[in-house]
């Protein structure tokens, strides 16, 4: 089970650095609780006595399994003497995304909503913070040299740790759920104080007397709203430079020599959310996107676009048996790979193409080009033999320098 073994793998590298002398860092990201629902029997069919559906019996189950291994990450730390040298910080990224029928502490919204049920997270300290504030208090912490020319959006809370904080002033913190490729103010924000919330740049709430944010306060409250209309228009005037600044991938470097590119990675040409699980590469979702790369060294470089990934070892036009299922609800791997009758490929890279035809037994499209050093873009795109000649994105590249 998945997160078994990233917290298994994690203790082998903390006992392995500890062997050798090093101090390590361990950041151990799960991919649980979220969909696909699966979970080992023992942690969720409990769960369906409590009244609750399989779904969510199973999204509990998967919380029910991360809590058995922290707790056992926690009981390691303390056998092998490390727990009082090692800082142990627990948090998750946003609200939840089921659950939140049964239990939500009263808050409005769920995952992916501006309102506090939507990103107001557990975070394992006394004192109240932000994910901001993590890096800058580590960083003093363990008394390192931050990076000279980057200004952090949170601040050190070593004061409030150290109970040497006399006068900690209120601050305006601001999160938003954009998921497109081209941000838009004031999509999805919150724009909050330690009283206040301000819900799309619109809708004010006490959370002092309305923690459930039902009551819409912003005309009683015009000045708040103006002062937090303000510290949000700066902020995204500090920010918004950065947009047209692709964060890039980087092939060629000898560091990781092939690099493989997933669609997952995509900036989609309509703006939307890649294909981001295997269902979507089993069902050919219609959609294109291109990569961001950053080309580490000029050279000859083999780009091989393909349907599948390369561990499958299947040809481009092949269709695949549905997977084995796994405990918990259908996994996206029982979807039957869907056959594509692909013809032809196409290689963008920056303002040259290359084409080539794709044959039945070929497991890719296979270029071999010149690039040189530097930012690109690149695409793959397949063309399948319909009346229409439809196009589809290539959903992953090899990327070789040879």
């Amino acid at each position: 089970y998945c997160t078994d073994v990233y917290f298994t793998e994690a203790r082998r590298f903390m006992a392995e650095e500890h062997a050798a002398g090093r101090p390590f860092f361990a950041m151990i990201s799960t991919n649980a609780p979220h969909s696909p629902f699966h979970a080992p029997d023992k942690y969720w069919k409990p769960y369906l006595d409590q009244g609750v559906d399989e779904r969510e019996a199973l999204f509990f189950g998967m919380i029910a399994n991360i809590d058995e291994n922290l707790d056992a990450l926690r009981t390691w730390l303390a056998a092998e003497g490390l727990a009082e040298n090692t800082l142990l910080i627990f948090t998750t990224d946003n609200g939840t995304a089921s659950g939140g029928k049964v239990f939500n502490a009263g808050m409005r919204g769920t995952k992916n909503s501006e309102y506090d049920g939507g990103h107001r997270v557990p975070f394992f300290m006394y004192w109240p913070t932000a994910h901001i504030d993590v890096l800058p208090t580590l960083i003093e912490l363990c008394d390192l040299e931050g990076p000279a020319d980057y200004e952090f959006d949170g601040r050190s809370i070593v004061p409030l740790l150290e109970d040497d904080a006399d006068d900690w002033p209120d601050r305006v913190i601001i999160t938003d759920s954009q998921r497109v490729v081209d941000p838009i103010k004031w999509r999805k924000s919150a724009t909050m104080t330690d009283r206040w919330r301000l819900v799309n740049g619109t809708e004010l709430f006490d959370m002092r007397a309305d923690p459930g944010q039902r009551q819409d306060v912003a005309e009683q409250h015009p000045e708040v709203v103006a002062g937090l209309r303000a510290a949000y228009d700066a902020w995204w005037a500090d920010i918004s430079p950065s947009f047209a600044i692709d964060e890039r991938i980087v092939v060629g470097h000898p560091a990781e020599n092939p690099t493989t590119l997933t669609a997952h990675d995509w900036l989609n040409d309509d703006n939307g959310m890649p294909p981001w699980n295997q269902r979507h590469i089993r069902d050919a979702l219609p959609s294109m996107g291109w990569w961001a790369v950053r080309v580490a060294e000029s050279g000859k470089y083999r780009v091989s676009l393909r349907r599948w990934p390369s561990e499958v070892d299947q040809p481009i036009r092949a269709e695949l048996p549905p997977g084995a299922a796994v405990p918990g609800l259908e996994a996206f791997r029982e979807a039957p790979g869907r056959a594509l009758m692909v013809v032809g490929a196409r290689l963008e890279i920056s303002e040259k193409a290359w084409t080539q035809t794709v044959s039945a037994g070929d497991e890719a499209a296979v270029f071999e080009v010149e690039l040189e050093a530097g930012e690109h873009t690149l695409k793959g795109v397949f063309e399948i033999e319909t009346e229409g000649h439809e196009e589809i994105g290539s959903f992953y590249a090899v990327v070789e320098r040879l």
